[in-house]
């Protein structure tokens, strides 16, 4: 609890961040399913990104710092899995982390319209992020409607992904409790 001088103590809602340990299973079987099954589905020449609705789950749950540093470790073994894309992936996917994170201040993180909107926004920024620093590293530029055309499917892709995913874990959860 922290002490305002004009009005007295205000309470704070606690975060309730996922364990570290869970986080990190969550992000190790986006990669592997990201490299091994996912890339084999495009859909218009875009494919579903488990990575980047892992990290807008973890930072739609999560405090500013610990969003940020799950969006870093995320981006960090995308570019370490990928080649030549530099910094990328790291700053993109740290960026979204953050943005996502931000945006939890105006809705509950288990609205699935408010994820799916937010997964959406953070494939659209991430692409563009992603596309500004390979163009400032030297990779021709070209190619932009197309990369759009499929950051658009990618997006479209990652929300019904995310919805999915949540329906599934909300049936997984009340079969639990039952």
């Amino acid at each position: 609890m922290r002490i305002n001088t004009r009005t007295g103590p205000v309470t704070e809602t606690p975060i309730a961040a996922p364990a570290w340990w869970v986080a990190a299973v969550y992000l190790l079987v986006a990669l592997i399913a990201q490299m091994e099954l996912l890339h084999a589905l495009p859909l218009r020449g875009a494919q579903v990104s488990a990575v980047v609705v892992v990290v807008v789950w973890y930072a739609l749950h999560s405090d500013l710092r610990g969003a940020a540093i799950y969006g870093l470790i995320a981006g960090l073994c995308e570019d370490a899995l990928g080649t030549q894309t530099g910094a990328a992936w790291t700053l993109s996917t740290t960026a979204i982390a953050v943005v996502s994170n931000y945006l939890t201040r105006w809705f509950f993180a288990d609205s699935i319209p408010a994820v799916a909107f937010v997964v959406v926004l953070a494939t659209l920024l991430r692409r563009l992020l992603f596309w500004i620093v390979m163009a400032l590293q030297g990779y021709p530029p070209g190619y932009a409607g197309l990369h759009f055309h499929e950051a658009l499917w990618e997006a479209a892709l990652n929300a019904a992904f995310a919805i999915a995913a949540l329906l599934l874990i909300r049936r997984y959860e009340e079969r639990r409790l039952q």
